[in-house]
């Protein structure tokens, strides 16, 4: 469990590390909104994309090689970034890709932590592993002033320093369970898509959990930086501030799940949501109520996060790896699509405002959506288990 959490927390770090960078690489490599919103997306649509891949490695290899060869890659890209630099669009946009690797740890940290454990305790675990995207906390409190201080390209040279720490402390005590893993090719992805309606429920409800999460974490510095003027070291500690309340939430939700249900959990995270963002698409109480209505939803998504892989064992239990690559895709591009849309949005119409908007609606979407299922879950897969869905 420390060795999958150590691995996720510092892989979320470098994969999220662009979105607290962001003002000061775009006024370097002089970058419209909308380019800076695609610079901080990529690494999230990279991670969603190579999540499946990762996912099919740790089947067949194991999770813990994965993760070793994984977290060398991602270190070997941190330090030609700081060696050679990033000198324009296209540069950055490649390092992104890059980064991506870090994200697909999820694919990776999730089954070495869950196949560890039985049933009734898979909330709390996989909350717990979870808790590893507490990395993008770090990221958004030191990247800023360290770029403040030393210059952006430093900061990805500093970044390689607890990743060769944590890459030192997963290589001596991370183990994989004993239990038999069956080795999944993409027939197997392609199988459950085709075949299993809940697959694509579950995606879509952690598109918009994990998605919210990731997306506004990586969207927000940018907007405290062009709404309310905050420079980036303050930017970066606002974004911190709600980063933080959504990763010591997604454990607490996972517990909050294993005893009153995943999904009663998830329908009441889904109204909050909508109601919080509707408040700031309002612009209610300035620069400081904003912060506030950010760190209450970020709060509530970090609840859903682990309220959604509370139901995922209970659903997928012998398809733990699969359905975690899968889902874990589906949040990242929910992420990348919140973190584009943002400044695609913003760009065109001059306003954050729609853009919060259609989160809103997507919010009430996954809301509606999940009270038509919950019954049939609760009637068909559920009534054979002891765990509350």
């Amino acid at each position: 469990m420390l060795s999958a959490f150590l691995y996720f927390d510092l892989s979320f770090m470098v994969w999220y590390l662009l979105g607290p960078l962001q003002v000061q690489v775009a006024q370097a490599l002089q970058l419209d909104t909308q380019q800076r919103a695609l610079m901080v997306a990529v690494p999230l649509l990279s991670g969603a994309v190579l999540r499946v891949f990762l996912g099919m490695l740790a089947d067949r290899i194991g999770a813990r090689r994965t993760g070793l060869l994984a977290q060398v890659l991602v270190i070997a890209a941190l330090a030609a970034a700081w060696w050679l630099g990033v000198h324009s669009f296209g540069q950055v946009l490649l390092l992104g890709l890059l980064l991506g690797v870090a994200g697909a740890s999820f694919a990776v940290a999730l089954p070495l932590a869950s196949r560890w454990y039985p049933p009734e305790h898979q909330g709390t675990a996989m909350g717990i592993a979870g808790a590893g995207n507490s990395g993008t906390v770090l990221a958004a409190l030191f990247a800023p002033v360290l770029a403040a201080a030393f210059g952006y390209r430093a900061v990805f040279g500093l970044a390689c320093i607890p990743l060769l720490l944590t890459l030192l402390v997963f290589a001596l005590c991370a183990r994989d369970a004993p239990a038999p893993v069956r080795r999944r090719g993409m027939a197997d992805y392609v199988r459950v898509l085709l075949g299993n309606r809940d697959a694509w429920w579950f995606m879509f409800f952690y598109a918009i959990t994990f998605g919210g999460f990731a997306g506004f974490a990586s969207a927000l510095p940018g907007y405290f930086h062009d709404q309310f003027g905050f420079d980036p070291k303050i930017a970066g500690w606002a974004t911190a501030a709600c980063v933080l309340a959504g990763s010591v939430m997604r454990p607490i939700g996972g517990v909050i799940a294993d005893r009153i249900g995943g999904t009663r959990t998830l329908l009441t995270v889904y109204l909050l949501v909508a109601v919080l963002i509707a408040a700031t698409a309002l612009e209610t109480g300035g620069p400081a109520g904003t912060v506030a209505l950010f760190v209450v939803t970020l709060l509530c998504l970090g609840a859903g996060n682990g309220a959604v892989f509370q139901l995922v064992p209970q659903r997928f239990g012998a398809d733990i790896g699969l359905m975690t690559g899968l889902i874990g895709m589906a949040g990242g591009i929910g992420a990348f699509l919140l973190a584009a849309g943002m400044g695609i949005v913003k760009q065109h119409s001059g306003s954050y405002a729609p853009g919060l908007w259609l989160f809103v609606v997507a919010a009430l979407l996954a809301w509606g959506l999940l009270s038509g299922v919950k019954q049939q879950w609760r009637s068909q897969w559920a009534a054979a288990s002891a765990v509350r869905v």
